[in-house]
Order: structure tokens, then sequence, then C-alpha cells
């Protein structure tokens, strides 16, 4: 699990082509070049403080920067729409931990990644004791957090999409399951478009008598047949993954506009749990191609993040449930790797029902404490 990281109020700062207002070193900024295919950084370490990154986008297309926590998922600090020939400054206080570079040329998909380590310095800076502030820079790193996930949302189903369509079967099977895991870290932002969840995200069981049934576990059921089920026609298959790109293109639009609060990210990491415990521990979620677990990590990432964007306010207003939640994050992760297997999971019909119960017994544990996180940061 990776710390989290209090950082002040001016947590980046981007000018184009300005002197910067904080150093990567003894030896100036950190250089980044990033191109249409490569995101070259002038050093892969820095010791802890406050430090720079001077980006020049060399590509013909706008690019994005980011520094990501260990897990590449919690973002630390980025800076978006750097135009071809535009350099522009990421300055952030870091502390001594692991992290990840990456440019995201385009604005698609993951980005180019690579590590980067931050060693001690043996200064620390001040954390900030503006719970205000702390909250709001709380929630923006949230905010980014949700649209990264959702820009490689779109990225991996227009790929998914293209390979259905086509019948290319295996194809789209092997991507099924990791493309729906960026769905399912933000989901409860994703859930919050009333129109947008039943079209992407609907179960068979939850479309009424009549209703037109679309999605995700729409092209799940075809790629994943039951016994008896007659797969769908090129034509039916070409219409469903349009409409799955139609939507998730609909979805990233919207969360350019969503506005969160430190109660909506708390609500929203109990959400995520719960969602772990109706429906991915007891294998209902994905149940012809038993995926489950993969959608189960999501829902434990989405959770955490949301978590540890609160983490400095909650260390400062109740440092013993701070530490609860970080200890009950992190057993329940560890159990989750056991079920590892290569870049997945176990599929869930080969868990045992003590593994099962295991697995439920820690979400459980989780669930009790990650309750009172909204009114322990908010009241």
């Amino acid at each position: 699990m990776a710390a989290a990281v209090v950082l002040p109020l001016a947590l980046t700062a981007c000018t184009d082509n300005a002197a910067p207002a904080a150093t990567g070193g003894a030896s100036g900024p950190i250089q980044v070049t990033s191109s249409n295919d490569a995101c070259k950084v002038s050093t892969q370490s820095a010791r802890s403080g406050n430090l720079t990154f001077t980006i020049q986008n060399e590509g013909s297309a706008v690019t994005e920067f980011y520094l990501l926590a260990e897990d590449g998922l919690r973002i630390v600090g980025e800076v978006e729409n750097i135009g071809p020939g535009l350099t522009r400054n990421l300055v952030v206080t870091v502390p001594a931990g692991k992290y990840t570079t990456a440019c995201k040329p385009g604005m698609e998909g993951g980005g180019i990644r690579a590590a980067f380590e931050v060693t001690e310095s043996g200064s620390q800076a001040a954390a900030d004791g503006n719970l205000k502030a702390l909250s709001e820079q709380g929630t923006a790193q949230y905010l980014a957090y949700v649209k990264d996930q959702s820009e490689q949302l779109l990225a991996g189903t227009r790929k998914f999409a293209e390979a259905y369509s086509a019948g290319d079967a295996a194809t789209a099977r092997g991507l099924y399951a990791s493309t729906r895991m960026h769905w399912e870290r933000i989901e409860p932002v994703a859930e919050s478009f009333g129109d947008l969840d039943p079209k992407l995200d609907a179960r068979e069981a939850d479309v009424a008598a009549g209703e037109q049934w679309t999605g995700w576990h729409r092209a799940e059921k075809d790629l994943f047949p039951p016994a008896g089920y007659a797969v769908l026609s090129a034509p039916e298959r070409g219409k469903i993954a349009a409409g799955l790109v139609a939507d998730t293109e609909e979805l990233v639009n919207r969360t350019g506009s969503v506005e969160l609060t430190a109660d909506k990210l708390g609500n929203g990491a109990k959400e995520l749990l719960d969602e772990v415990a109706t429906g991915k521990v007891t294998g209902e979620e994905e149940i012809w191609s038993h995926t489950d677990l993969w959608d189960f990590q999501a829902n434990v990432d989405g959770a955490r993040i949301a978590f540890e964007s609160l983490l400095p306010v909650l260390r400062q207003k109740d440092p013993e449930l701070a530490r609860s939640l970080e200890a009950k994050f992190a057993v329940l992760q560890s159990e989750l790797k056991t079920h590892a297997k290569g870049e997945g999971f176990a599929y869930y019909n080969e868990l045992s029902p003590e593994q099962v119960q295991r697995l439920s017994a820690l979400v459980d544990a989780l669930g009790e404490p990650l309750s009172n996180l909204t009114a322990a940061v908010v009241l």
C-alpha cells in the first residue's frame, strides 16, 4: 500500500516558459521531454521536498504529465493541456517514497510510464494545518483520478469494441475484465449519471421486461455464452460495440464537470465497498465470465484512493480511525493478492467456499470503520 502524501495547498503550479518556483535538486529542475511515443525524464530519482518538473512537449498532439503514487493510481500532481511546442512546470512537495512518472500524448490511455524514486533529504515540509485547505486539496486530487480513470476506460473500450464488433472473441475476452476495472474504480461517480449507468452496466436481471439490454454485461454473455445460448450476429455485435463507445464518450464528457466534496468522497468509498459485499464477493456481478475478482480489486482501489485523498484531514481529526483503516485496507489487499494470477486473478468459480468466506469477512471488517469516515472528516 502506498503511503499517503501530505501536500501543501499549492499542489501544482503551471506556467508557460516561466522560471520554476522550486528545484528538482542541486542540478535544477527535472527536465521532461514528451513526444508522440516517448516520455524522457532527466533523472529517475530526486531528494524529498519541493520538486519542479519542467515539461517540454515536442510531439504533435496535446500532452499531459503526471506524478503518480507507487500504485500508479493516486495522482500526486499533474499538468494538463500542454500544447505542441509549449513548456509547463509542475511544482510539488513530495516525501520520500516510490512514485511513477507518466506522459500522456493525445491525453488518452494510461500514458508512457516509468519508475521514479524520492530519497530522504533530511528536511520535512510542514504539513498544512488548515483542514478546509486539506479537504479541498483531497477532492481536487480525487477529481484528477476520476478524469484519468475515465480516459483510460474510453481508450480500453475503443479497443474492446473494435475486437468485439470484428468478431475477434479471443481478443475481446482478454480485454473485458481489465477494461472494466476503470469503470469499477469510479463506479459511484459513473452511477451518478442515472441515464448512462443502466446503458453501460446493467446486468440481465436488472433489465425490466420490454427494455433494451445494452452495455458490458450484454457483451459479456455473448463472449462467455452459457449452454444453449445463440451468439449475436455481426450487426448485433456492432450495435452493442458502438453503444459502448458512444456512452463512454459521454461519460468522459460529463466527468469533466463533476463537483465533489469531502462527504461525497467518504460516502463514495463506503459505496464501493458495499458494491464488493453485495456483488463481487458473491459472484453475482460477472455471472458468465466469472471475472468478479478483477471488479473486486477495482472497487477496493477506488475506495482506497477516496480514503487516501481524505487521509491528511482524518489524521488530524481522528488519528486512531486513520490507523485502523490503513491497516484494514492493507490486510484486505494482502488477501486479494493470494488470488492473483499473472496480470489478473483467479476466476470466481475457482475459489473455494472457505476462500470466499475469508474475503467476505475482511470486507465486513473494513466496512464497519469505513462507515465512520465521512462523519470523522466533515463534522
